[in-house]
């Protein structure tokens, strides 16, 4: 089955999407055949639902904002291999000596905070990161506390004093955070 995916994969295409994304031919071959186990309908592409049937992100609390991250792009609501390997480029870590943008520093921010972003305006609205913390939280934590948490978070991050956080605002609040460490996967060669 290894060998069956990787003769669907042109050489041209693992070298744009090497160009692209910085993952190895090596990498490329293992996300494809990851791709087209997933690919359940045998299509191409993945659904949503094919994201939904991984046991490791359907358990994670941010499940459907992870899902929505591979369809930003997407005018079908159906993602190719090519998209898969762009957002999943966000995950590789960063290497100094080689540039890639798809998992630059600010890349990488521009991705969590689409995470947060959940009506797509370019602000992390109260309402918004409330929602995010209740994912991720859940019924651990009282609804006093999280407002309390979401209500500082905007009065130290929002610098326009508009109650909401920008892209600049998010950046500056992360400023000290190791974001390309701590948004990075390893992936096997």
């Amino acid at each position: 089955m290894g060998n069956k995916s990787s003769l669907l994969l042109r050489e041209e295409e693992i070298t744009q999407i090497h160009e692209e994304t910085g993952f190895t031919p090596n990498q490329i071959e293992r996300l494809y055949s990851r791709f087209t186990s997933l690919d359940r309908s045998d299509c191409g592409t993945l659904s949503r639902e094919d994201f939904l049937r991984i046991p490791e992100l359907a358990i994670n609390p941010l499940c459907e904002r992870i899902v929505h991250s591979f369809f930003a792009d997407s005018s079908d609501d159906r993602v190719n291999f090519r998209q898969f390997t762009q957002v999943l480029a966000h995950f590789r870590p960063i290497k100094p000596s080689k540039e890639n943008k798809l998992n630059s520093r600010e890349e990488k921010l521009r991705f969590a905070f689409k995470m947060y972003d959940l009506d797509d305006d370019e602000t992390i609205s109260r309402e918004e990161l409330l929602s995010i913390l209740h994912m991720m939280v859940g019924a651990n934590i009282s609804q006093d506390q999280l407002n309390s948490i979401a209500e500082r978070t905007i009065v130290e991050a929002d610098s326009m004093g508009q109650g909401k956080i920008t892209f600049d605002d998010f950046c500056r609040a992360l400023e000290r955070t190791d974001v390309e460490q701590k948004m990075s996967i390893r992936f096997l060669n």
